[in-house]
């Protein structure tokens, strides 16, 4: 399994459903392999949301980067 699939998994059965719950969701962009950077999109209400930040670093980034260690830093797109 390459890292993107190891991350789109992580983000279909773990991050979609919670987000989903409050209208929202995560959008896999792009993974650099060199430096580790995964860049998503929040939309829905997790995308225009004032906490968005916040979910996507407590939510997004701790449960990918736990899940798939190549991942160092996530952004947003």
């Amino acid at each position: 399994m390459t890292t993107e699939e190891k991350i789109q998994k992580v983000i279909d059965e773990k991050i979609t459903p919670a987000l989903q719950t409050h209208g929202g969701n995560v959008t896999f962009e792009n993974f650099d392999e060199e430096t580790g950077i995964l860049t998503v999109s929040l939309i829905g209400a997790c995308g225009t949301c004032p906490y968005a930040q916040e979910t996507l670093r407590m939510t997004v980034e701790a449960v990918i980067m736990e899940d798939v260690p190549e991942v160092k830093e996530v952004r947003r797109a």
